[in-house]
C-alpha cells in the first residue's frame, strides 16, 4: 500500500521555492475508497502548483490517480495557502 501523502510530497517538493513551508496532509473522508490530500504552502508556491488554467494541478491529479490505482482508491487533492508568518505543520 502506497503512502499517497508521501508520494505527492515527493512530486511537489521540487516545484516550490519554500520547501520549509510545504506540507501534505491526508484528511478524513466520508468514503473508505477516497483519500483527500491537502497541499499547504505559501501563496506563490500554490499558484505555481496549480499552474495556468489548472494545468499543473490536473497533471498532479492524474499522476496520483495512477499511484492510487493499486490501492483501489480515489484521490482528491486540495490546495491551501498558509497565512504570512504561519508555518505548516
Amino acid at each position: 500500500m502506497a503512502e499517497l501523502d508521501k508520494v505527492l510530497l515527493d512530486l511537489v517538493s521540487p516545484m516550490v521555492e519554500d520547501k520549509d513551508s510545504l506540507t501534505v496532509k491526508e484528511m478524513p473522508s466520508d468514503s473508505d475508497r477516497e483519500v483527500v490530500l491537502h497541499v499547504i504552502a505559501k501563496n506563490d508556491d500554490i499558484a505555481r502548483l496549480i499552474g495556468r488554467r489548472g494545468s499543473m494541478a490536473s497533471a498532479l491529479r492524474q499522476v496520483m490517480s495512477v499511484a492510487s490505482h493499486t490501492d483501489d482508491k480515489r484521490v482528491t487533492i486540495k490546495f491551501e495557502e498558509i497565512e504570512n508568518g504561519e508555518r505548516a505543520e
